[in-house]
């Protein structure tokens, strides 16, 4: 499995070298070993060809203002981050290839709920720095989840192996380097790993996060959101997929035509397309995943014993394979705190901190309600305490609505390699702060392994000076646990033993086919054995329409029956009205979040 190289694995170039840009700038050897000789970049060296290079060298030009006081110039911009409240230390400035040990960087915790953005290109120490972060999280006693993209995080719960490399980087960013090992629970969608299984209603998912699951366009996912609805108002719990299968089943089905007409309509082409694409999801795993015993975000909110936050790791090992799933997940758990959590307005330190690795799965093929959802949570979130970072490779993988509300940045090297890359990095040195200290353009293409380009929200809310960052190394293994740990740790855990065995227990599936077996051969006459349950029909919602009205008049004519359309969907303006509301309006009448997922039963 493919790995990103260690930010402390890196060796520490202690010269210009103009053939080789990027890891020039890096030099944590320069910065704190005092056997490396005069600072190159202060101009002592008088070799001619030193000058001659210095032309064409990357680093010159990413820090325009290369003077002998380069220090005086890191502890400038490292007060800027200056505070005495609680906070994580990333690292140390680095100013003209010299990290300042004594300048160092943070991010109040009070500010981890504001989010953040970890992005650079593949092998650039993303997810090191993630690593890090939430190892400093856990030490303040904050709860994390994040995904284990490439199982190298399962690190994290054993104590890391010191060598002169990490000697050398912890010297050179202030560091008290201890080995350390953390408190880590191990998950995975259920039959998708070895981790406690985390299942979740398809009620729970409501319409819009599962149609991005089955790859539905709007109309699709319209008619979807029509059949949450006749279910919500029949009561019948979609805990899995054969309930999903049932309902659309049942509503286009002879017995369910009544029902249909009422309610609005749904094209049977259009049902017939969303079975089929359940049925696929039921072929990939889908069926183990949605089900019973749902997982309880309070489960993820944990604390150890010694007082650190419990990390929360979901395995995803075969994260191509299903990437809609994983991603569509992801935004579930966080709508699940959204609804779940009371609001605390802006804490001294976030109840939870959420990582999303591979960010981009979330926005690719996303549709507007979809994507206005995830901004409107990201938005609103941070107030309920908690923090959300995405990781990615390009921040304009990123949607600008959902960029801006990202107060931390961690920007690791890019690469420009095709204009569309080139095109990226204009984009993202406009995101930035203005500086005097480097040239952006050239610094972000400049970064060595494990460093990184550093903007944060200050106590006061305001942006950090942009610092040239020499990132901390993890204290906990750079690498993938031993597998027997990991196993003893899954099988140890009280969750295991809550969540490890599936619950099937009476919803739509066999409510449906009792009502079908019971009903008469004319189930539309009043019959008195059948008004119990049209009683319970959209007719007399709780939020006050009339959907017996949807049905009728000319959007019900006999020849839009005759052509296979019961009602009309797409023609009538009650249900038109309906769809455009669906996350909004009609969910909030329905006990329903910004998603469209329904509190659990």
């Amino acid at each position: 499995m493919a790995d990103a190289p260690d930010p402390a694995e890196q060796p520490a170039p202690t010269e210009s070298a103009p053939t080789e840009p990027a890891p020039t700038p890096s030099a944590p050897t320069a910065a704190a070993d005092p056997a490396a000789g005069a600072d190159p970049a202060a101009g002592a060296d008088p070799a001619a060809e030193a000058d001659a290079g210095a032309k064409d060298d990357p680093a010159a030009k990413a820090a325009p203002n290369a003077t002998a006081g380069s220090s005086e110039a890191a502890q400038r911009i490292a007060k800027g981050y200056a505070t005495d409240a609680p906070s994580l230390t990333l690292g140390s400035v680095v100013v003209d290839g010299n990290a300042d040990s004594a300048a160092l960087v943070k991010i109040p915790l009070s500010m981890m709920n504001r989010h953040g953005l970890v992005a650079g290109a593949t092998g650039t120490g993303k997810t090191k720095t993630l690593q890090l972060i939430a190892e400093q999280l856990s030490d303040a006693g904050v709860p994390v989840f994040v995904p284990d993209i490439k199982g190298d995080l399962s690190g994290l719960l054993s104590p890391g192996t010191s060598n002169d490399k990490i000697t050398e980087r912890a010297k050179a960013t202030g560091d008290d380097w201890k080995a350390t090992g953390y408190p880590v629970e191990f998950y995975a969608l259920a039959g998708q790993g070895t981790g406690t299984p985390i299942r979740a209603t398809i009620d729970s998912f409501g319409p819009i996060l599962l149609s991005k699951v089955l790859g539905l366009n709007e109309t699709q996912e319209s008619t979807l959101g029509l059949i949450f609805h006749w279910a919500d108002g029949q009561k019948l719990p979609l805990l899995d997929i054969k309930d999903l299968r049932e309902v659309i089943s049942y509503l286009t089905s002879d017995e369910g035509k009544a029902d249909l007409k009422k309610l609005g309509g749904v094209s049977s082409a259009t049902a017939g397309v969303i079975l089929r694409a359940v049925t696929n999801l039921e072929a990939q795993g889908g069926d183990q995943f949605f089900g019973e015993p749902q997982l309880e975000v309070a489960d993820l909110m944990r604390t150890g014993a010694d007082g650190k936050g419990v990390i929360s790791l979901l395995e995803v090992g075969n994260l191509q394979s299903k990437p809609a799933l994983y991603s569509t997940f992801v935004m579930w758990l966080l709508a699940e705190l959204f609804e779940s959590l009371p609001e605390v307005g802006d804490p001294d330190k976030p109840k939870i901190v959420f990582m999303f690795d591979e960010a981009h799965l979330l926005f690719a093929d996303a549709s507007k309600s979809f994507l206005d959802a995830v901004t409107q949570t990201v938005k609103l979130i941070r107030s309920k305490g908690v923090g959300v970072f995405l990781s990615t490779q390009l921040p304009t993988d990123v949607p600008d609505e959902v960029l801006s509300q990202l107060g931390s940045r961690v920007q690791h090297a890019l690469r420009t390699f095709t204009p569309n890359d080139q095109a990226a990095l204009a984009k993202t040195v406009k995101t930035y702060p203005r500086t005097e200290d480097y040239q952006l353009d050239a610094a972000l293409t400049s970064l060595g392994t494990g460093e990184a380009i550093v903007t944060v929200l200050s106590e006061k809310g305001a942006p950090t000076p942009v610092a040239w960052t020499m990132v901390r190394a993890p204290r906990s293994q750079m690498a993938p646990a031993d597998s027997g740990a990991v196993q003893s740790a899954i099988s140890g855990s009280s969750l295991n033993a809550k969540y490890g065995t599936a619950v099937d227990r009476e919803s739509a599936y066999e409510l449906l086919a009792a009502r079908v077996s019971e009903q008469t051969p004319a189930p539309g006459q009043g019959d008195k054995q059948d008004q119990p349950a049209r009683d319970a029909a959209p007719r007399g919602d709780s939020d006050g329409r009339d959907s017996g009205k949807q049905g009728s008049g000319k959007q019900g004519s006999g020849k839009q029956e005759e052509g296979g359309f019961l009602g009309g969907i797409l023609s009538s303006p009650t249900a038109k009205s309906m769809l455009r509301s669906l996350g909004t309006q009609l969910g909030n009448a329905l006990g329903r979040s910004i998603f469209g997922n329904r509190r659990r039963r």
